[in-house]
């Protein structure tokens, strides 16, 4: 399941709405209420929630995870680490009763992406983090992803990883380049393009494809796309609405081309070389999923500690090898160029984990979908891709 698949039902829309919406939600936490009792100087320990497959491991032994135990040995500190987030929403479900009722979730630290990251700034539902005590996320945090319009100033959440969502096609059974969202839509591709099914997931590139900035769409702009959209699923160009699974259609060939995340990609071309990934001429998104610390964290500053250990360009860059997502610090860049293994240093000059200048021109981060568009928005959506 994709680490972004959002809304699979409206029901799922709904709630969010119900708590985020117009002027200050019922569940909102006011900041004063946010902090608990922290625990860090007294109890080296913390506890981590990710998602699976999202962080490095021992090739010889999957249990051990050679960044994370770094910090350990270097710190002290004892992570319990838990691949327990398969989806945004299900993770809300999950630890939403707890915030909510000003309670402790049992986590320090979680990742989650932008777009729910968003609802929970909205929410006031996790902490600031202290940056005088994170250096390397002052000195190293890309440029490109300081400011999401979620986060002024990013001062609740930090990049764990960040990536692209564009068009990945088959070169060589298409016979031609794609180099516009609009090359979709093509006579040659009908049948044989599939689309993202989240709502978050899908807008940004076909507004871009529009010609949109994305930073700036208005709900015209979203009606637009779903005007256009549903014209195309009742012509029978698009084939269906994916999550992840449109890795297999491509790989097999039963697509040849659909919205892709670049990271997915660089594992696709391992296999198959002729699988290539694009940003459109008129641009792509531009995401990431983002560390946070809960309020009422028992462990805050010990958090704080290993988010800043991610962010020294070393670590960053054995992350970076080992995931292949957009590196959130740059610096990492030099540090895997530098490698005595020729696959590893090769991975510094592919620009779908360190985007080069003329790419980084093309991409941009969406504004996010506010509390009050949701439920209509969503509603509108799922209807088009028969969720």
């Amino acid at each position: 399941m994709s680490r972004r698949s959002l809304l699979r039902a409206l029901g799922a829309g709904a709630a969010g709405a119900t708590l985020a919406g117009c002027g200050v939600p019922a569940a909102f936490v006011e900041p004063g209420d946010r902090a608990g009792h922290d625990s860090s100087a007294t109890d080296p320990t913390l506890h981590f929630a990710n998602w699976p497959l999202y962080i490095d491991t021992d090739d010889e032994d999957e249990s051990k995870r050679p960044t994370l135990d770094a910090f350990s040995r270097r710190t002290g500190i004892s992570v319990t680490y838990t691949e327990e987030i398969n989806d945004n929403d299900e993770f809300f479900g999950k630890i939403s009763p707890a915030l909510m009722n000003h309670q402790q979730t049992g986590r320090d630290l979680i990742v989650i992406s932008d777009w729910m990251a968003a609802r929970f700034v909205r929410l006031g539902w996790v902490q600031e983090m202290d940056r005088a005590k994170q250096p390397n996320v002052a000195t190293y945090l890309d440029p490109q992803l300081r400011t999401p319009a979620f986060d002024e100033g990013r001062r609740h959440s930090v990049p764990w990883q960040s990536g692209i969502t564009g068009i990945a096609y088959n070169r060589k059974k298409l016979g031609r380049e794609i180099r516009s969202t609009g090359d979709l839509w093509a006579d040659d591709l009908r049948g044989r393009v599939t689309l993202l099914s989240g709502l978050d997931e899908s807008f940004a590139l076909l507004m871009q494809g529009n010609g949109v900035d994305i930073t700036r769409w208005t709900a015209d702009d979203f009606h637009e796309i779903c005007e256009q959209t549903e014209k195309r699923v009742r012509a029978k160009h698009i084939r269906r609405f994916t999550g992840n699974d449109y890795i297999k259609d491509l790989a097999t060939g039963d697509v040849l081309a659909c919205q892709a995340y670049s990271g997915d990609v660089i594992q696709l071309q391992a296999d198959n070389p002729d699988i290539e990934f694009v940003v459109p001429e008129e641009g792509a998104e531009l995401w990431a999923e983002s560390l946070m610390i809960p309020n009422l964290a028992r462990h805050k500053r010990n958090a704080e500690r290993l988010v800043d250990h991610y962010y020294d360009p070393e670590v960053a860059a054995e992350l970076a090898a080992w995931v292949n997502y957009v590196c959130p610090v740059p610096a990492a860049r030099d540090v895997l160029a530098s490698a005595k293994d020729e696959e590893t240093a090769a991975l510094a000059e592919d620009p779908l984990i360190f985007p080069d200048d003329a790419m980084r021109e093309r991409l941009a981060i969406a504004r996010d979908i506010t509390s009050e568009e949701r439920m209509d928005f969503t509603k509108k959506w799922n209807g088009i891709v028969g969720l």
